[in-house]
C-alpha cells in the first residue's frame, strides 16, 4: 500500500524501541531519525510497505551465507533497506503512449519515482555490512527486468570477494525458486534452446545475468575506472580507508547521474587518516544530518560512541554495531578492548573499527575537537604578530597573524600563496579542499610555476592595509626569506623582527603552549586552511625530549601552523609591544 501518511514498519518498530530506551543510539543515528519523521510528516513522500517486503522476503527465500547456511535478515538491514526502496514520490513527465493504431504520442503522467538514491553506512566492523550490500546487488540483478551494470568497489579484491562470496553460493546452492530457475540447464548451451541454457552463473566478468544481460563486476577503488560509468548499482566498501587519496562515491555519481533511479551503497567502518576525502565526505554528511541543506535523496546511518568512556560500557557498544547482539560479538568486542589496552599501537585502529571513534592511525599532535573551527570574527585595528613560512615549491607561502586577546586567548587569521602550476596538479578530491580555501579567500594562486617573492609582498601589504591589522612583530623561518625580510625591515624599521630557526630545540617549548590553547580552545581560528593545516600536524620527539613538527605526507600541509608558532614566539619575544 502506497501512503503518504504512514509510519514505515520497521523505522517505527526501532523508534519504539528507541523511546522505550531499549536500544541506545548515537547523536548521529538520532538525527537520522529526525530526518525520517519529518519525511513521514511531508505530504509529498509516499511510503510503499510492499517493496520492503517484497525485498525481505526475496531475501530470506533465495540468499545463502558462504557457509552455505540459509540467510535471515538482520533487523537493521531492514531498517537500511527501508529507507532505501519504500519511500518515493511522484512527479509529472512527458510518457510516450503507443496508440491503437501502432503508433502512439506524449501525454502527461504522473510518475513514481524512488526517493532515496544515496545510501551511506558508517558501522563498525564486524557488522555483516558486507552481506548487507550482497543483498542488494541480488536483488537487484535478479529481479530487475531491465540490463543493469551493477558494480563492486573495495580496496582490495578480498574486500569486494566479501560482497560477491554470497551470491556466489547461492547459484550453487540454488536454493529458491528464482535461483533455481535462473541456474537450470547447461552454460555451454549457446546455440540450442534457450530454455536449457543456465540463465545466471559467475563468469571471468563477474556474475552475469543472460536473461536480461545485466551484470555484477568487480572494480578497483581508482578515480581512472570509476569515472564517466553509467552504473545502475553501485556498492562501496570502506571508502574510509587510509589508502584511498580521492573520492569514488563522487567519481560513480557523476556517471550514474544520467539514470533516474540509480542505486549507490557506501558502506565503511570508521577510517583513521585525516583530512582525505573521506573526511569532507562525513562533514557534508553532517550537514545533511543537521538539516543546514536539504538531501532528501541521501540516506545516512552513521553508527559510533558519543564518547570514549563509552567504551568501558558494554551495554552502550550496540551504539556502534547494532548487530552486535544478533551477531553475539561481545566477547569478540572485549577481546578488542583489552587488546586496545594492553598494546598501544593497535589501539586507534580498534577504537576507530570496532566502536566508530575518530582516530588516528599516527599520533596527531591536534585532536579532532582541538581543530574544530570557531565561529567567524573580524580583528579589525587590533594589534597582532606575524609568522611567516615562506616557500617557492609545492608547499603554501604561509603567513598567519596571532592577535593577542584577553584572558590569554589570540585571534588568528591566515593568508597562504600557491602557484597555478601547484593548483592544476592536485587530484579531483584535493582541488576540491583547495577550492574552499580559496573562496574563504585565505588562500591566493599566483600564476607561474614559481612564486615572486616580491608580488607576494606586495599582495599580503595590500591585505593588511584593507583588513585594518597593526602588525607589532614578525616571526619567520629563514628559509627563502632574506628578500622578504629585508624589505619588510626597510618599510616598517628593523624593530619587532625575529628569526626563527626550524629544529626541536626550537620549536618544542612554543609548540607545548600552541597545544595547551588548543586544548582549551583559546586559539580563535575561523578559517577551513587553518583547520586542514593543524590537522595534518605531527610532532617527532628528539632524545632529549623536545618535539619538532612534521608532516606524514607531502600533501598534508602544516605552514601555516608553522607560521602561527614563528608568529607566537614573535609575540613574546616583544610582549611590550603589545601591552
Amino acid at each position: 500500500m502506497i501512503s503518504n501518511t504512514a509510519t514505515p514498519i520497521y523505522y517505527g518498530q526501532f523508534r519504539d524501541a528507541v523511546l522505550r530506551l531499549e536500544i541506545p543510539v548515537c547523536k548521529e543515528i538520532a538525527m537520522q531519525m529526525n530526518r525520517i519523521d519529518k519525511r513521514i510528516d511531508n505530504p509529498r513522500y509516499y511510503y510503499n510497505d510492499h517493496a520492503i517486503q517484497g525485498f525481505v522476503k526475496f531475501c530470506e527465500t533465495e540468499l545463502t551465507l558462504v557457509d552455505g547456511s540459509d540467510f535471515w535478515m538482520l533487523d537493521s538491514f531492514k531498517l537500511w533497506a527501508e529507507d532505501l526502496y519504500s519511500w518515493y514520490y511522484f512527479v509529472e513527465k512527458s510518457v510516450w503512449c503507443p496508440t491503437q493504431d501502432g503508433k502512439g504520442r506524449y501525454v502527461r503522467r504522473k510518475v513514481r519515482i524512488r526517493l532515496t538514491r544515496k545510501q551511506f553506512l558508517i558501522v563498525a566492523r564486524g557488522a555483516a555490512k558486507s552481506m548487507y550490500m550482497s543483498c542488494i546487488q541480488n536483488y537487484e540483478l535478479l529481479i530487475n527486468r531491465a540490463t543493469t551494470d551493477q558494480i563492486v568497489v573495495a580496496p582490495t579484491m578480498r574486500q569486494a570477494e566479501q560482497t560477491l562470496g554470497p551470491i556466489r553460493t547461492a547459484i550453487t546452492k540454488a536454493r529458491g525458486p528464482i535461483y533455481k530457475f535462473l541456474t537450470e540447464g547447461n552454460l555451454q548451451n549457446t546455440s540450442g534452446s534457450r530454455a536449457n541454457r543456465q540463465k545466471l552463473a559467475s563468469t571471468k566478468k563477474g556474475i552475469e545475468n543472460f536473461l536480461t544481460n545485466s551484470i555484477v563486476r568487480i572494480l578497483p577503488m581508482s578515480i581512472d575506472k570509476l569515472q564517466g560509468l553509467s552504473c545502475y548499482v553501485a556498492t562501496v566498501d570502506e571508502w574510509l580507508s587510509g589508502d584511498v587519496k580521492e573520492d569514488p562515491i563522487g567519481a560513480i555519481e557523476q556517471g550514474a547521474s544520467k539514470l533516474d533511479d540509480y542505486i549507490i551503497i557506501a558502506v565503511s567502518s570508521e577510517g583513521t587518516v585525516r583530512n582525505g576525502p573521506g573526511d569532507t565526505i562525513k562533514m557534508e554528511l553532517m550537514k545533511i544530518l543537521k538539516d543546514e541543506y536539504q538531501a532528501d535523496h541521501v540516506s545516512i546511518w552513521w553508527y559510533k560512541l558519543d564518547d570514549i568512556k563509552e567504551v568501558n560500557d558494554p551495554a552502550m557498544w550496540v551504539k556502534a554495531n547494532p548487530n552486535i547482539i544478533a551477531l553475539d560479538k561481545f566477547e569478540e568486542y572485549e577481546r578488542d578492548k583489552q587488546r586496545a589496552e594492553a598494546n598501544p599501537s593497535a589501539r586507534n585502529d580498534i577504537l576507530a573499527k570496532r566502536f566508530g571513534l575518530p582516530m588516528e592511525g599516527y599520533t596527531y599532535f591536534f585532536t579532532y575537537e582541538e581543530i574544530k573551527c570557531h565561529p567567524r570574527r573580524d580583528f579589525w585595528s587590533m594589534p597582532c604578530a606575524l609568522g611567516a613560512d615562506m616557500s617557492q615549491g609545492d608547499d603554501f607561502c604561509a603567513f598567519t597573524f596571532l592577535f593577542p586577546l584577553s584572558d590569554f586567548t589570540f585571534g588568528v587569521k591566515v593568508r597562504s600563496y600557491i602557484t597555478s602550476r601547484t593548483l592544476y596538479a592536485l587530484p579531483l578530491a584535493m582541488r576540491s579542499k583547495y577550492n574552499e580555501f580559496l573562496d574563504e579567500g585565505s588562500l591566493i594562486v599566483m600564476e607561474g610555476s614559481v612564486l615572486d617573492m616580491m608580488q607576494i609582498y606586495e599582495d599580503l601589504d595590500q591585505h593588511i592595509i584593507d583588513s585594518g591589522y597593526e602588525v607589532n612583530a614578525l616571526g619567520f623561518d629563514p628559509y627563502n626569506a632574506r628578500e622578504f625580510v629585508e624589505r619588510w625591515e626597510r618599510e616598517n624599521s628593523p624593530f619587532g623582527i625575529v628569526k626563527v630557526p626550524q629544529g626541536a630545540k626550537t620549536e618544542s617549548v612554543p609548540l607545548g603552549e600552541l597545544k595547551k590553547l588548543a586544548e582549551d580552545r583559546k586559539l580563535l581560528f575561523d578559517e577551513s586552511l587553518m583547520n586542514f593545516c593543524m590537522g595534518n600536524c605531527i610532532t617527532m620527539e628528539d632524545t632529549n625530549g623536545n618535539r619538532k613538527l612534521l608532516k606524514m605526507r607531502r600533501e598534508q600541509k602544516i605552514d601555516n601552523v608553522a607560521a602561527l608558532m614563528d608568529a607566537y614566539i614573535a609575540y613574546k619575544a616583544n610582549k611590550d609591544q603589545f601591552e
